[in-house]
């Protein structure tokens, strides 16, 4: 079970989150970070984290602004580096000083930001698919979809998912789908809506597909200090193989997980996903 969290940000907007409380006694352990994709939020994160807190770790999920819970904001905020400052400030008002991250796509390049600005926030890390360079064709996709209305029947839409999706993800039952569909849209009396701010879709009207993509090399290479665990989705259109590779050159440490026969973003709904993630913590502690 989980429990809710709001507080301010800088600009006094209204953020919110959800933490999960450790359900076992024992020494004390850096409590567990999850920051969400683009227009994703800490629901993402539901199955982990219980699994995690068996495991007694605290774990803490945020919603960025304009995402879940937290409130709208002026467009031009919807930026890594602001969800990096609310994340720091959400950190402050828990009095967590030091943590283990784990960041989905969006969630991943704003621990990259925070490794660059506020490493000593930062104790160890989980990818969850993504890296400093994020494929064209993947973007691509996200953008034909982003602030676009949900189909307003919960069994329609985990359909169209599947129609829409099913490339990345080919072994999800008919149930799955409809799970998914209830992980990343809102229920509104019965009826899917967005869970985030649609004006998230102004971000793609200059997107270019035929220009390259801004890299995040430096924000990597200040995970050098930290444990990293990168999972990658072996269908993902985002995170490449190569890219994995050129991580593992700049990062010798860096561990790598590959999740068959799911893409951009695996799930962690399974049990062998939530060990390795755990394993990998408990190492990453010091």
């Amino acid at each position: 079970m989980s429990r809710y969290f709001a507080y301010p940000s800088a600009d006094a907007r209204a953020l919110f989150g959800r933490i999960w409380e450790p359900e076992t006694g024992g020494p004390r352990r850096l409590p567990v970070v999850c920051l969400p994709g683009l227009t994703r939020s800490s629901t993402d994160f539901e199955a982990l984290a219980e699994s995690l807190a068996t495991r007694g770790r605290r774990v803490v999920g945020f919603d960025f602004r304009g995402r879940g819970g937290s409130a709208y904001a002026p467009y031009a905020t919807y930026t890594v580096p602001q969800e990096a400052e609310d994340t720091a400030a959400g950190l402050a008002a828990l009095d967590i000083d030091r943590a283990l991250f784990i960041g989905t796509s969006r969630g991943g390049l704003v621990m990259m930001q925070l490794a660059a600005t506020r490493p000593e926030l930062m104790a160890g890390s989980v990818l969850n698919d993504i890296g400093p360079v994020i494929e064209t064709a993947g973007i691509a996709r996200i953008a034909g979809y982003v602030g676009i209305a949900p189909r307003p029947d919960w069994s329609a839409l985990a359909a169209e998912l599947k129609a829409s999706q099913g490339f990345l993800f080919p072994n999800l039952t008919a149930a799955d789908w409809e799970r998914y569909a209830r992980q990343i849209y809102q229920d509104d009396a019965g009826v899917p809506r967005l869970a985030y701010d649609s004006a998230m879709a102004d971000a793609f009207k200059a997107f270019d597909p035929t220009k390259p993509l801004p890299e995040f090399w430096a924000g990597f290479d200040a995970m050098a200090p930290q444990k990293v665990l990168v999972i990658h989705g072996a269908l993902s259109d985002v995170l490449a193989q190569q890219t994995v590779e050129a991580m593992a050159d700049r990062h010798r440490g860096l561990e790598v997980y590959t999740v068959d026969d799911q893409g951009h973003a695996p799930l962690l709904w399974d049990a062998r996903s939530q060990k390795v993630i755990g394993d990998f913590l408990d190492r990453a502690d010091p």
